[in-house]
């Protein structure tokens, strides 16, 4: 079983060239180029050109992902046919119900790798339903998450918490990539590190995020420290080396479900 790291995933401009060469060098996981929020309206097109060229010259090793503007909106449909020309994932963002879903796979076709932003209230009543639809993964959207509800403004996140469970739960249960939203005082050190640190401790294997400066302190929070790691390869071992039934670790017993959580900590020990 293999689990591919995303622990920083880092949105860029698609109208910016610089930043598109800039990010080949960058540590980041994940490169998101961004068609939607960071482009101005009359940047769309040439935007959109600009991500295919990049699709085509690729990032390394570093995966892929070009956000496409919203379904409602004049670019969306022509977004999302450029994406499929290029074999990324696209990311769509707005997503509401299993409906927008199908519209997507109507641009789309079935083999485009297929995330979804999760930031309206709509989608946050129809989290299961949306996870059992045609996608591989949930990126949170906080900000607009937040003018929907009507959340305060600032560093608390208390309101967040429960969101972050429920949208983390819908994509565990399929399988799901998932990433936890944006940090948006990219000044800040301490606030992102606490943030990086309650998605770790939750359950997510990476954040989204918006400034390079940013990517080593994600990197860190989301991976696994060393005595993590010894410990995976202990069982990991154990297991190879038993009959794959119950076995003893350090004198505690361990099972099938350790050896998954394992492997998961090795995949992303890089």
């Amino acid at each position: 079983m293999s689990f591919r790291p995303r622990r920083s995933a880092l949105f860029l401009p698609a109208s910016n060239a610089r930043a598109i060469e800039k990010a080949r060098e960058l540590a980041a996981d994940v490169v998101i180029l961004d068609l939607e929020d960071a482009v101005a309206p009359d940047a769309k097109g040439s935007a959109r050109e600009a991500a295919v060229a990049a699709a085509t010259a690729g990032f390394g090793t570093r995966e892929l992902v070009i956000r496409a503007n919203g379904l409602d909106t004049e670019w969306g449909a022509a977004d999302l046919a450029a994406v499929r020309a290029t074999g990324a994932t696209v990311l769509v963002p707005k997503i509401r119900n299993t409906g927008d879903i199908k519209t997507c796979r109507e641009h789309l076709g079935s083999e485009t790798p297929l995330w979804v932003m999760i930031e309206t209230c709509e989608a946050l009543g129809r989290l299961q339903d949306i996870a059992e639809a045609a996608v591989q993964g949930f990126v949170l959207g906080v900000n607009d998450l937040a003018l929907e509800l009507g959340a305060r403004p600032g560093a608390e996140r208390a309101w967040l918490a429960p969101i972050q469970t429920a949208v983390l739960a819908a994509a565990r249960s399929r399988g799901l990539v998932a990433l936890d939203g944006v940090c948006n005082d990219f000044s800040d050190d301490a606030r992102l590190r606490a943030e990086c640190d309650a998605a770790a401790a939750m359950g997510y294997g990476g954040k989204s995020l918006i400034h390079p400066r940013q990517i080593q302190i994600c990197n860190a929070a989301f991976s696994p420290d060393a005595a993590t790691i010894d410990w995976a390869t202990r069982v990991r071992d154990a297991f190879a080396s038993g009959d794959g039934g119950v076995i003893q670790v350090d004198g505690k017993m361990v099972e099938a479900l350790h050896l998954v959580q394992a492997e998961r900590i090795l995949g992303m020990a890089i």
